[in-house]
């Protein structure tokens, strides 16, 4: 050896170049391309199911929401309301009946506001400091919970400003209560019959309360979705608000007729004695007709401030009716006109308002105008009116001897007889 062997291991082998995968552009292990494939559907499939259940989160939330608004509503208020119209489930009109007894302390006596043919009217408070009005049914009135509640859904329907709103009903065993908004200054007969309230009623108002329950009843027979006949349209059933304007109330008695129906016939007559036109009270036959006579016999009761149930019994000698019309033919309107407004009124829209009520109660139902018409003549005082003949009043004894003959003789006429003469509504109800 000369200083050992220089011995040297061989270079390092350089790795063999990487292989492309050019259909992927993944390089180096055969088959990872399918494996990141899968990874990714997996990542997509995974992203869909968290957007769908955070979307169905999101609606379980807000129907929860909507939910919880309902009962609130129901238990501290109104029943629910989106942009002034019911909701169509009867359920959304309904009220508690331990709410309604706290609200009106019970019923007591000293929330009563009035009595009528189907029972008591009552003041009552709910807790978020919203007055009503409750209208605790008669336990007799014979009235089905089903229909019951097919009514309260149609006259909740009913939205216009000279009509009295439907807030709600509660169904509570025999319990049939109605909720309505409250009015505070009663009804017009509290005001035009009474000596020391008349002298509020000045003109002016009169005439805006002829023309506000004109309007309604104009609503009722051809404006809302429903045709109905009121068929009990009278002074204790025009409510005034705070601004002395009047809300046509009370439709226990309502009758709810095809949109193209006119007119009708019932073996059942009701209303208040007075107020009925003589083919209905006579005959049964209702049309929208009816609801012009009452309406002409309530405008000569708001012109002269007198009852039209009690002038027959006064000095005169005649009915309200009949005196209004001998007073327009001999040519002294005025003299019909209440003393309190006499001197103050407007002569003309006096004598037209009077000439009105005097066409709406002819006995003729063709010469009747219909609420439209009246409606315009009230508007419009260039429409021309017809000449009015001899209106006609249907007398007590008249009516009694037609119920008799259709009841027969050994049924008394207190029985028999489906009115009232004193102001109350009486009544028999029975599905439509």
């Amino acid at each position: 050896f000369n200083g050992g062997a220089n011995i040297s291991s061989p270079p390092p082998s350089s790795p063999p170049p990487a292989t492309t995968n050019r259909s992927t552009g993944v390089g180096s292990v055969p088959g990872n391309g399918n494996k990141v494939s899968t990874k990714v559907i997996i990542a997509v499939v995974v992203t869909v199911l968290a957007v769908a259940a955070a979307i169905t989160v999101a609606l379980l939330a807000l129907m929860c929401i909507r939910s919880k608004k309902k009962k609130s509503n129901m238990h501290s208020g109104s029943p629910t309301e989106t942009g002034g119209e019911y909701f169509s489930t009867i359920e959304s009109l309904q009220y508690d009946l331990p709410m309604l007894q706290s609200a009106t302390n019970y019923f007591s006596d000293e929330n009563k506001l009035g009595e009528g043919g189907f029972g008591g009217v009552y003041k009552g408070t709910l807790p978020n400091g919203q007055q009503i009005a409750v209208k605790r049914l008669s336990r007799s009135s014979g009235q089905g919970a089903p229909e019951f509640k097919n009514e309260v859904m149609l006259v909740a329907k009913l939205q216009h400003r000279n009509l009295v709103k439907l807030l709600g009903f509660c169904l509570d065993g025999k319990e049939k209560l109605l909720v309505y908004e409250y009015v505070p200054n009663k009804s017009l007969d509290c005001f035009l019959f009474d000596p020391e309230k008349q002298g509020q009623l000045d003109w002016g108002r009169r005439y805006k309360i002829i023309g506000g329950i004109a309007r309604g009843l104009l609503y009722l027979h051809q404006d809302s979705r429903l045709r109905i006949i009121h068929r009990d349209l009278k002074a204790s059933n025009v409510l005034l608000d705070a601004d002395m304007n009047p809300k046509i109330s009370d439709f226990g008695m309502a009758k709810i007729v095809g949109v193209d129906q006119t007119q009708g016939n019932t073996n059942r007559v009701v209303g208040t004695y007075g107020y009925m036109s003589p083919e209905y009270a006579l005959h049964g036959q209702f049309s929208t007709k009816l609801d012009a006579y009452s309406f002409g016999v309530l405008v000569l009761e708001i012109i002269s401030g007198k009852k039209n149930s009690t002038f027959y019994q006064s000095d005169e000698g005649d009915d309200l009716l009949s005196y209004a019309w001998k007073q327009w033919r001999d040519g002294m309107p005025l003299d019909f006109v209440d003393p309190m407004i006499r001197d103050s009124c407007s002569s003309h829209e006096v004598m037209r308002c009077m000439h009105l009520g005097l066409l709406c109660t002819q006995e003729s139902v063709d010469k009747r105008p219909t609420m439209a018409t009246i409606v315009l003549m009230l508007d419009s005082h260039s429409v021309t009116l017809p000449v009015p003949e001899r209106p006609t009043f249907v007398m007590k004894s008249r009516a009694e001897s037609r119920i008799s003959k259709d009841t027969g003789s050994n049924q008394s006429s207190n029985k028999s007889a489906p009115w009232s003469v004193n102001d109350a509504s009486i009544t028999e109800l029975h599905p439509r």
